[in-house]
């Protein structure tokens, strides 16, 4: 009679669990290899504000500058492109193809103080630079200060107590 005695491991089916997970996703990425991913992309995009202007800034590499669609409806900017694949070379000469192609589109809501009428769009070194001036009742104001009859009297009562 054996007895057959294990160490408790109680981290064993967490990385059974992780291997499984692995190699699932080692399996999917072998088959999109073996075709073209065309389907849709997010390009990222960077948007910050100022005083003046809200900005957007979409990088596009590779979409020529008539395959985008800007677009302002309802408080939201949509903007769509497409990254079309080159035909140059036959498919079947291509050994790897990382970039995505194919289209996209991205919506952002916008707040009340655009001015949708004051919008340009440039693009340059594969960045779409949307800029979308703000509303004059919207921009900051500064206010001065004056000092005048009220600030001495303050300090004569204070000079005299």
């Amino acid at each position: 009679m054996s007895s057959f005695i294990t160490r408790f491991d109680p981290f064993r089916d967490l990385v059974q669990l992780q291997d499984r997970v692995n190699r699932l996703f080692a399996e999917s990425a072998a088959k999109g290899e073996e075709g073209f991913n065309t389907t849709s992309f997010v390009p990222p995009v960077d948007i910050f504000e100022d005083e003046h202007n809200i900005v957007l800034k979409v990088e596009v590499p590779g979409i020529d500058q008539k395959d985008l669609d800007i677009r302002i409806e309802n408080q939201t900017i949509t903007i769509r492109g497409e990254r079309k694949f080159e035909k140059e070379t036959k498919e079947e000469n291509y050994h790897r193809v990382e970039r995505r192609y194919g289209s996209f589109q991205r919506s952002f809501g916008l707040p009340n103080t655009v001015n949708p009428e004051q919008v340009t769009a440039d693009y340059a070194n594969g960045i779409l630079t949307v800029t979308l001036a703000k509303r004059a009742e919207a921009k900051p104001k500064q206010i001065k200060v004056n000092v005048g009859s009220l600030g001495k009297s303050i300090e004569s009562k204070g000079q005299a107590a």
